[in-house]
């Protein structure tokens, strides 16, 4: 593990990042809270395009926890059976989905605590979507944020929940609202695990890691 880059350095990666996409974007499709909540939720051990082939459909038969609960399980299922784990997801999703009808009106709750009540819903989803729909700047730490942060010494931690305190401690404030996603992104796309493309990573210079491939 990487020793925690200083601040100066921090703030020169994360303004590139900036420069670079100013508004970065999740991945995953969705219309509403709702949506986004669902599709967090089918994407563990999932990839966001898997997921959004499944919800194409989906989402336009069900984009309400009631209607969901009238799709049924069975009707779930036709849709997500390409996603691994999709019948225990399709159990959480309708239980999660009778909770928000019965407790919240049909709404999605804008708390941390709410949301991980949710069957299936652990801190990485809440975090998403506490980011993704309210705009807070509460970090999702996924494989990708874990290994980039530490290779880098971004955000070093010997567990996600050591990572994620790490970018709320570190990361200067005016870049928490999008850190996860630059970070996901760049560990998707150029600091990827097996193969990263050291020569096209626009922090280079700034990154600790010592195995740079050329």
């Amino acid at each position: 593990m990487q020793s925690q880059m200083d601040y100066h350095t921090m703030r020169a990666v994360f303004e590139r990042f900036r420069s670079a996409e100013p508004e970065p974007q999740g991945e995953l499709s969705h219309v509403n809270a709702y949506t986004l909540l669902v599709a967090v939720a089918l994407s563990a051990q999932a990839t966001d395009a898997g997921v959004n082939r499944a919800t194409r459909d989906l989402f336009e038969v069900a984009d309400t926890p009631r209607k969901m609960l009238e799709l049924g399980e069975e009707g779930l299922i036709g849709h997500i059976r390409t996603i691994g784990l999709y019948r225990n997801k399709a159990r959480n999703i309708m239980k999660l989905s009778r909770i928000l009808v019965e407790e919240y009106g049909g709404d999605v709750p804008s708390s941390r605590a709410a949301l991980q009540s949710l069957p299936g819903v652990g801190r990485k989803t809440a975090n998403v979507v506490l980011n993704m729909w309210w705009g807070l700047p509460a970090q999702a730490v996924d494989t990708h944020i874990f290994r980039v942060g530490n290779r880098s010494g971004i955000c070093p931690g010997k567990d996600v929940a050591a990572v994620e305190r790490a970018i709320e401690d570190h990361v200067p404030a005016e870049f928490q609202r999008h850190a996860h996603h630059w970070l996901i992104l760049h560990g998707r796309y150029t600091c990827r695990a097996r193969k990263p493309a050291c020569g096209a990573c626009l922090i280079n210079d700034l990154c600790k890691f010592e195995d740079k491939t050329t």
